[in-house]
């Protein structure tokens, strides 16, 4: 095929993509679970940890909003437009050359922005761990190395995330979901046979981080060849499909970053509650990322494009069937994984990182923290397939309004909740977990109303009866795992060898337990097939 020459996609099953994507993405984050186990066998909770913790946080931050969020938001639409005026015109050319003007303009921005932000890493330490500035300043110290350090993950990671929305976008799913893998590959390896290289060991994650980015950028680049879409970046901030990406990203960068500032908000206020509360955090807020990444994130990669062109194509109804499939979807798994994280936290963090360095005391601290993240699963979850119903059709402004509203929710609850300033009950970290749902569900709510009220989005008309058969399914499962937990409730001594097949029962017979009952209330996998 000459590069010229139109690629062609036949129809494909969300469904099938939602679960190659997802199962891409369940091997990464099942690496990156054994990740925070090595993590904390070796580092434990506080010290290093703690400062780690917050550092890793300031990259993370960024990539969400540029690579996974507001960039991949603004672009996939207007790629979606070029690809729709190439297929017209029977010609690759109008799309490589808005590839190449992107991939120059971007990468321009972005390096821009990493110089500065090594430089400035003393005011960007400050900003996302100002407690440890007055609290303990060699912990502020090592917070500002390892920003310096880690900062060029940024440019790395988004130049990433613009390769993966191109292949996402020609439904190449895979490549970009199982590129996160090695991430946590490196950071195996560096924490297992890198920390002996470095006076300070969090130094070793530091630099693998960067190492990982870099690898994972170079991993893409044969995959776009092979569609004939390897920019030769170009830098023209004029182009039309560049202004209007520009465009575009200014009010996405603040609504998809909703969630992001809501829990980057918590590891502020954590750097001055005390040792080790930022180390809890972390703990707890990896494991709610694990259900969230391997299907909340996997669900909105496969719509978006679908979503777009259906927008393009002025597809209404198909447009709103699509919404409710991934709505349907997020049911489905959301709410049994909130149960099973909520009954089962304690068993779970037992299991999964109670050794080494990481104490009986953290285990019960970080699993206080995880209920309160579960119990906003749900909402997580929806905001993420909820927010493409909106930018889809190139609507900005209004995830903006809702994130505001959800933010300002969130600020004005945490000193009420977090300090026992008003109230002598402040729930320490517990309480910043908990008020980052509530405002996750703020934000849900919200964005929903606003599909129904514009009738973007009208749901099918089974959905109370859908209801009672996810709610009926769940309560049986709770049932299960707290029938197991009855009898099984010595997680503190016992060992990982009776830990590990206790768990594991526990959890296939939850699932076997919610699966069986779905299937005599009648729902069956036939329900979630759909074409784009």
């Amino acid at each position: 095929m000459s590069d010229s020459a139109p690629l062609k996609t036949k129809p494909r099953s969300l469904l099938r993509s939602g679960l190659l994507t997802g199962a891409m993405t369940m091997t990464s984050r099942v690496l990156g679970l054994v990740r925070d186990i090595v993590l904390a066998s070796v580092f434990g909770a506080g010290g290093m940890m703690d400062v780690f913790a917050v550092a890793q946080k300031i990259p993370n931050f960024f990539r969400r909003l540029f690579a996974e969020g507001a960039f991949s938001q603004a672009f996939i639409p207007v790629l979606s437009e070029y690809r729709e005026r190439g297929r017209e015109q029977g010609s690759l050319a109008v799309v490589k050359d808005l590839v190449d003007k992107v991939a120059g303009c971007l990468g321009l921005a972005l390096l821009l922005v990493t110089l500065l932000g090594v430089l400035g890493a003393w005011g960007i330490a400050y900003a996302f761990g100002f407690g440890y500035y007055y609290e303990d300043p060699a912990k502020f110290a090592l917070l500002t190395d390892l920003v310096r350090i880690t900062f060029p993950y940024l440019m790395l990671i988004s130049l990433t995330g613009f390769a993966g929305a191109i292949l996402n976008s020609y439904d190449r799913f895979a490549i970009p979901a199982v590129t996160p893998l090695f991430l946590n590959v490196f950071m195996i390896a560096a924490a297992l046979f890198g920390v002996a290289w470095f006076a300070t060991p969090v130094h070793a994650l530091a630099w693998s981080i960067v190492v990982a980015g870099l690898f994972s950028l170079l991993f893409q680049l044969p995959f776009l060849r092979q569609i004939h879409l390897l920019p030769s970046p170009k830098v023209q901030w004029s182009h039309p499909g560049v202004k209007r990406i520009l465009l575009l990203m200014t009010p996405a960068l603040f609504g998809v970053s909703v969630t992001q500032i809501n829990l980057l908000l918590d590891t502020q206020i954590a750097t001055s509650l005390g040792n080790k509360y930022a180390s809890w955090l972390f703990y707890s807020d990896r494991l709610v990322e694990l259900p969230l990444g391997v299907f909340g994130v996997a669900i909105a990669t496969v719509i978006m494009p679908s979503l777009s062109r259906q927008s393009i194509s002025q597809a209404p109804e198909q447009f709103s069937k699509t919404l409710d499939w991934a709505i349907r979807f997020v049911v489905l798994i959301a709410l049994p994984a909130t149960v099973a994280l909520v009954v089962l936290a304690e068993p779970i963090l037992f299991t999964l990182f109670h050794r080494g360095e990481m104490l009986t005391s953290d285990i019960l601290m970080s699993s206080y923290s995880l209920k309160g993240y579960a119990l906003g699963l749900f909402a997580f979850m929806l905001i993420k397939v909820l927010v493409p119903g909106y930018f889809a059709r190139q609507d900005m402004k209004t995830p903006v309004r809702t994130g505001i509203i959800a933010i300002g929710a969130n600020i004005l609850m945490k000193p009420i909740v977090v300090f026992p300033l008003v109230f002598f009950w402040g729930l320490g970290h517990v309480g910043l977990a908990l008020t980052t749902a509530i405002a996750a569900y703020v934000n849900a709510f919200l964005l929903y109303r606003g599909l129904r009220r514009q009738k973007i989005y009208n749901p099918a008309s089974n959905w109370p009866k859908l209801w009672l058969r996810y709610g009926f399914a769940n309560a049986v499962m709770a049932a299960v795992l707290l029938g197991f937990l009855y009898y099984w409730a010595d997680w503190q001594q016992w060992g990982s060898m009776e830990r590990i097949p206790r768990l594991m029962a526990i959890c296939i017979s939850g699932a076997i337990a919610y699966l069986a009952v779905l299937f005599v209330v009648g729902v069956r996998i036939k329900d979630f097939k759909a074409d784009y």
